[in-house]
């Protein structure tokens, strides 16, 4: 692998690409609808390509970091897309959250090709992704994933090999759907407590020294407590969207899931409510306004 790329400069990619230039030591070409973004990364040393497939053609192993499926299957799959430049031992790495059937969709059609895709999403945040402080969970053959461990490696902290070809995709999904239910319980912990008249602060002081986690120290401590649900970091547009592919992934696998189901609802009247931009734990509004209404 001596040549790379990188499609999607936002948020999360654009750090990313940042720290996979400066630890790779091999030359990158990016690409981003954003002007803006593309020049960030000349700026890094990057050279900027025009299209998708302007990268396709020119390197050997690309990085995808988008949105969700969508953009995804249009980069992938669009006339002048991956697929279409896709030639033997070429290797798609994508870091975005896809559901399970567009990951095996899009693995089936570069192996046609004699290319992977690799699905490898990321646990982290806007805060963290910077100082490499995020996890990547692969979907892939052994193979191809030690060959992919040391460009990963230079990205993240920690990188999972979570087994085959959309392992990587549902063990990110499942992670979301566990994190939502997590904050949903937060969410009416703080708000039940409140009411009963203990103090927010000391309640989820005791929860660190009895169920301390990642949702209270990320989520609950910094967003729910102070009531700060800032636009810039996670939407709650972005964490229903993953939701939506968990509820996929539920009714293909004919269960039910009770916890799930209440989160993605909560999540669905944030976004209905006009919070859609803002930081996902923004959930709490809707938690308060069903408490309300009973």
């Amino acid at each position: 692998m001596t040549t790379l790329g990188f499609i999607g400069l936002g948020a999360m990619g654009g750090p990313m690409c940042r720290n996979l230039v400066r630890r790779a030591g091999l030359p990158v070409t990016v690409h981003d609808i954003d002007p803006e973004a593309r020049a960030a990364g000349v700026r890094q040393g990057c050279a900027a390509a025009g299209d998708a497939g302007q990268v396709a053609r020119g390197c050997d192993t690309v990085f995808l970091s988008l949105p969700g499926a969508d953009e995804v299957r249009g980069v992938c799959l669009g006339e002048d897309g991956l697929l279409a430049h896709a030639r033997a031992g070429g290797v798609i790495v994508d870091c975005s959250t896809v559901p399970l059937d567009l990951a095996r969709e899009l693995a089936a059609a570069f192996a046609g090709k004699g290319a992977a895709y690799v699905d490898a999403p990321v646990a982290g945040t806007v805060q963290t992704v910077a100082g490499r402080e995020i996890s990547i969970m692969v979907g892939a053959e052994e193979e191809t994933f030690a060959r992919l461990a040391p460009l990963l490696d230079c990205m993240a902290g920690t990188v999972l090999h979570c087994g085959a070809s959309g392992s990587g995709a549902v063990t990110k999904l499942l992670l979301n759907m566990v994190l939502a239910q997590s904050v949903t319980a937060l969410a009416e912990a703080l708000l039940l407590g409140r009411r009963a008249g203990v103090d927010g602060e000391r309640l989820f002081e005791a929860f660190s020294h009895g169920c301390d986690s990642f949702a209270l120290r990320q989520h609950g401590m910094t967003a729910l407590l102070p009531g700060s649900f800032p636009e810039g970091r996670f939407p709650a547009r972005y964490m229903l969207k993953d939701l939506d592919y968990v509820m996929e992934l539920k009714e293909a696998s004919g269960m039910t899931l009770a916890g799930m189901e209440t989160a993605h609802g909560l999540l669905e009247r944030t976004v209905a409510a006009g919070l859609g931009d803002a930081y996902w734990p923004a959930l709490i509004h809707a938690v308060e306004e069903g408490g309300q209404d009973r």
